[in-house]
């Protein structure tokens, strides 16, 4: 677990677009190894920090107990947060950090399953709990495989993926599923990516129906944030960013007009983001020092005063 230690990727432009300081409320919606916790609670917010990683929320003890009583953590989905935090009474925050995906620790872990360079049985649960990545792939139709590789891995192969996968079955392991995709697509080893990558993307993201809780992760982010909060997001593939992107655009009025030659067009909520950044990348020092660092991108905006938008509507 410990050979690739966790690095926050994008940690000083997350920290710069919050500006944590004493008194600050912030969310950590994914806690991980708490590296953007730490930054955070050291520069004097309190923090509540979800996770659905029971291993993550174990290891997160004892930074709870070395920042006495400004970090709790919260063993669920950040898609939960709201119902969460008010059992804390809490209805409003300064902030929200959002690092969306799989962790290094869990990719780092072979007995996880979330990827193929440690052979490990076929999991990919981020809960630990629920349809494992194996139920899944030797249960679902061939259809519904092929789906998913499309939809969530972009394979333009997803059929003939999903056919050889299901000739395969039962599948045990990762390595057992990498070597099926590779066979399915003609993989040869100076290939300069590896095709397994899609449908384990996709799959994971399956399984943790990861795409659903952004979605639902980002409206609780719109409900709990006091004007003037801000919201940071950072993604690491196009999937994630597009749906941040849109969010943000939708929040912010982005591209809304209203017709003067309609009359009695009825104009959309008002904005409930404003001062919505652009994508920010790493610095070519920091995917040097951290490769995993180099798909991602950093969106963050400013929470107005207008209504959440579901109450808006």
């Amino acid at each position: 677990m410990q050979d690739a230690p966790h690095i926050p990727v994008l940690l000083d432009e997350v920290i710069a677009a919050i500006a944590p300081r004493p008194g600050m409320i912030i969310i950590d919606a994914t806690f991980g190894a708490g590296g953007y916790t730490a930054a955070l609670l050291e520069a004097g917010a309190s923090v509540h920090a979800f996770d659905r990683d029971p291993d993550a929320i174990a290891a997160g003890q004892a930074m709870v107990a070395r920042f006495d009583g400004r970090l709790a953590l919260h063993p669920a989905r950040f898609s939960q947060m709201r119902d969460e935090l008010a059992a804390f009474g809490i209805t409003q925050v300064d902030a929200v950090v959002m690092d969306i995906g799989v962790s290094s620790m869990q990719l780092d872990q072979g007995e996880r399953g979330f990827a193929f360079m440690h052979d490990g049985p076929l999991d990919m649960r981020m809960s630990q709990s629920g349809e494992s990545a194996a139920d899944f792939l030797n249960t679902a139709e061939e259809e519904a495989i092929a789906n998913v590789l499309y939809r969530y891995g972009e394979e333009r192969q997803s059929r003939r993926v999903a056919r050889a996968i299901i000739a395969a079955r039962p599948l045990v392991t990762t390595g057992e599923l990498a070597r099926v995709v590779r066979r399915a697509l003609g993989y040869k080893p100076h290939d300069k990516k590896d095709p397994a990558t899609r449908t384990f993307q996709a799959v994971r993201i399956h399984v943790n129906d990861e795409l659903g809780e952004l979605e639902a992760g980002l409206a609780a982010a719109e409900a709990l944030l006091a004007p003037e909060g801000v919201l940071a997001v950072v993604s690491f593939h196009s999937l994630e960013d597009r749906i941040v992107k849109h969010f943000l655009r939708e929040a912010s009025g982005a591209g809304r007009s209203v017709s003067r030659h309609l009359p009695g067009e009825i104009p959309g909520p008002p904005p409930t983001f404003t001062r919505v950044s652009k994508g920010v990348r790493p610095s070519e020092a920091e995917t040097l020092r951290n490769p995993r660092a180099r798909s991602s991108t950093l969106r963050h905006a400013i929470r107005t005063g207008a209504p959440t938008r579901s109450m808006a509507a």
